[in-house]
């Protein structure tokens, strides 16, 4: 076996430039990949649209205004609350300021760093240290949220787009193709749009059941706005492994602040735990893990790569852009090494479909295009 240096030249360049690309354009990329995945999901709506005679235009703002509707309902649902928990924040604040304050004033009877700490002085100090760091808080949340809205309405566009030129964007890379690999570029680029319309239905899915999951167990448990906090989590899980630590985090650190009764965050701990090894074992595997087919070592590394060059939209796509990766890497005999390294079939047999239950397959059947 004989190592071409200059081949691996070549990988390593082009690796070391697709991610300068992808760092130096993410104002532009990370909107055109929302976009791509959207797109994907919407499509069969689209589809449907067309069938009963609308033109694609009209198809194309139907779908992504019942998109708007649903998430406007969403937020007009748990505006109340929202309201309410803002209205509590100061309490919150007071709480916690007092409770570092006793922290730190019993280290230091412990351990004497500083001689006479007064408590009170501690706490107007940290009030004065809040007032003080608020100006620039304000400044990063408006800034923040500029960029946001920014990227939202650039991916609206792209989505709108995606939907409208679909057959052409299509015809266009079939092109790139000859004669006798042109079925094999669409038969690819449908699996890729397959890939990408299942993981979207699947995480949906996924976010109904553990917000539901969620929300039931803290109101049992006598939780303030338990919907708000089980959604909230639930919609987080779209981050693999941190999104559902933070999900649970929230209403953890609310119960502490809100209940006299150190059993109520005992139990919101418990609740989160056993639904997170619920999910980590049985729900993820079985409706989003069964649409991507991706090992283990390849989802730390999408989610690791992915925050180091999109932050948080990098932990979202790089997963499903894995799983399309691996559609690529099947179609061309040079690369399909790599599609069984990203594949969790162990026997390396990537033609054979992932086996889900049947109630699983039945729901997730409501999503798909009949």
């Amino acid at each position: 076996m004989k190592l071409s240096f200059q081949k691996l030249f070549y990988i390593l360049a082009f690796i070391i430039g697709l991610f300068a690309v992808m760092v130096f354009a993410k104002s532009v990329l990370i909107p055109l990949s929302m976009a791509l995945l959207s797109s994907f999901i919407l499509f069969p709506v689209v589809k449907k649209l067309d069938g009963w005679g609308l033109n694609k235009l009209l198809s194309a703002f139907i779908s992504l205004l019942m998109v708007f509707v649903i998430i406007g309902g969403g937020i007009t649902l748990f505006s109340a609350e929202i309201m309410s928990l803002s209205d509590q924040l100061n309490d919150f604040t007071g709480k916690i300021m007092n409770t570092l304050s006793d922290a730190v004033v019993f280290i230091n009877d412990n351990v004497n760093f500083i001689d006479d700490l007064n408590r009170e002085e501690l706490v107007e100090k940290g009030k004065e240290w809040i007032k003080e760091s608020s100006g620039s808080l304000v400044q990063n949340t408006f800034n923040s949220t500029a960029a946001f809205l920014t990227g939202l309405i650039t991916t609206v566009i792209f989505t709108f787009l995606f939907l409208i030129y679909r057959e052409g964007l299509t015809k266009a890379f079939v092109a790139f193709g000859d004669d006798e690999n042109k079925g094999k570029i669409f038969r690819m680029l449908k699996n890729i749009q397959s890939v990408g319309k299942k993981y979207l239905s699947g995480m949906f899915l996924l976010i109904l059941i553990l917000g539901f999951a969620n929300s039931i167990g803290l109101w049992i448990i006598g939780i303030d706005s338990p919907f708000l906090f089980g959604f909230l989590a639930g919609i987080l899980s779209i981050v693999p492994f941190i999104g559902t630590t933070i999900g649970a985090t929230i209403p953890v650190l609310y119960a502490f602040m809100s209940s006299d009764s150190l059993w109520v965050p005992v139990a919101v701990i418990v609740l989160f735990s056993a639904i997170q090894t619920i999910e980590s074992n049985f729900l993820n595997p079985k409706i989003v893990g069964s649409s991507l087919n991706v090992n283990a070592l390849v989802a730390i590394l999408s989610l690791l790569i992915g925050a180091s060059v999109w932050g948080i939209a990098g932990m979202v796509l790089f997963l499903p852009f894995a799983a399309m990766l691996k559609v690529i890497c099947e179609e061309f005999d040079q690369l399909k090494p790599i599609a069984m390294l990203i594949s969790n079939d162990i026997s390396g047999d990537n033609n054979e479909e992932p086996k889900t239950s049947k109630w699983i397959e039945k729901i997730k059947g409501w999503f798909k295009n009949k």
